[in-house]
């Protein structure tokens, strides 16, 4: 488990659904929304599965899947919205990495 991404949240266009992991559980109602619009809007946009994942190196990366051929998904749509949401959403981006550092890791800075 330790060398394993550990998933924060996501979204999927196919099953139009969107995940919270209860780890995260303790994280301000604005920011659970922020997060929950974040992915479902990503996923409405460009298709695929979106999900936000800490690396075992404590780095908050996003990570986007897409079922084989699937016509309805933008590959280059998807990189170009990640590469704007993480300018855009990036003091969010280091709170939630802070966060998950001193709280649901327990550890210390």
């Amino acid at each position: 488990m330790e060398n394993e991404n550990v998933v924060l949240c996501g979204a999927s266009y196919y099953n139009q659904n969107y995940y919270l992991n209860n780890d995260f559980a303790k994280l301000p109602s604005v920011v659970k929304d922020e997060l929950q619009i974040l992915c479902v809007t990503f996923v409405e946009e460009v298709g695929g599965v979106l999900t936000l994942e800490f690396t075992p190196d404590e780095e908050l990366v996003f990570n986007v899947q897409a079922t084989e051929g699937d016509p309805r998904f933008d590959e280059i749509g998807s990189g170009l919205k990640i590469k704007q949401l993480q300018k855009e959403k990036e003091e969010l981006m280091e709170q939630l990495t802070l966060f998950y550092k001193l709280i649901v890791k327990g550890g210390a800075l």
